[in-house]
């Protein structure tokens, strides 16, 4: 005889009454992340699609949009203070995914002080930033309740390939900010790691590389193919969730074997 499931209780999701800040969301990595991430919350991806709209009602609120420069405290400030007023509740997760590359993929040597400046500015104290702010809140307010902080880097630190410098840099500067800053909240339950994609076909990626460049790229990679953002954001899921406890300063990379 089969048995009724009328009184078995809907299983929890993953993230179920989680608050998250996704910066760079607006497109590519990002955005796959923060509709992942959503998946895993609730089911609201159709929402976040149609609806674009700034919403502060925490009843219905499933994602809010809010404009920031993570390159300056106040706003990065502002940033958290929006979520925490939209959802009436302290952030869980923080992935830092807003990010800049210049598209002319200099050399050092042909690297203008001014692009140096503004990759440092955006990639490495933009991470600095939103990370102290996630670390302090996230003490304070979850009341050793644990936390989770994720930053988007890049494979190209461990790759040193010629063009960019000052892009790999920014980042390899985010990888050991967060090594150093998980073992700093020890005790307090919040895991902080690193998430390194190789060449992922977003316009980042596209902006200036030639036909040759993503043909070679795509020659060199085992799979035969550009990484997707969606191949992306289930292992930023899986670092959001309860099941990476036991993850802790590491960086994750996640490239096909292209490097």
């Amino acid at each position: 005889m089969a048995e009724s499931n009328e009184n078995v209780p809907a299983q929890k999701l993953p993230l179920e009454n989680q608050v998250a800040i996704v910066t760079g969301s607006s497109r590519g990595i990002g955005k796959a992340i923060a509709l992942h991430l959503a998946s895993l919350a609730d089911d609201a991806v159709s929402q976040i699609n149609s609806n674009k709209s700034m919403n502060n009602s925490a009843a219905s609120a499933v994602a809010v949009a809010v404009k920031a420069n993570i390159s300056d405290p106040d706003e990065v400030k502002s940033l958290f203070d929006a979520a925490e007023l939209a959802f009436q509740s302290p952030v869980n997760i923080l992935v830092n995914s807003a990010a800049v590359c210049d598209e002319k993929h200099p050399t050092i040597m042909s690297t203008d002080l001014e692009d140096f400046d503004w990759t440092f500015s955006v990639n490495t104290r933009g991470s600095f930033l939103c990370c102290k702010e996630a670390a302090n809140r996230m003490i304070k307010r979850l009341g050793g309740g644990g936390g989770r902080i994720i930053c988007v880097t890049s494979s190209a630190t461990v790759s040193f390939r010629a063009g960019n410098g000052a892009y790999t840099a920014s980042k390899a500067a985010v990888e050991a900010l967060v090594k150093i800053l998980a073992k700093e909240l020890k005790g307090t339950g919040i895991t902080a790691n690193c998430v390194a994609p190789g060449p992922i076909a977003t316009d980042m990626f596209f902006d200036g590389a030639t036909e040759e460049k993503v043909k070679k790229v795509i020659d060199e990679c085992p799979h035969g193919r550009l990484g997707q953002s969606e191949d992306v954001a289930p292992v930023v899921g899986f670092l959001a969730g309860d099941a990476s406890e036991w993850v802790n300063g590491q960086i994750i990379r996640v490239n096909g074997g292209y490097i």
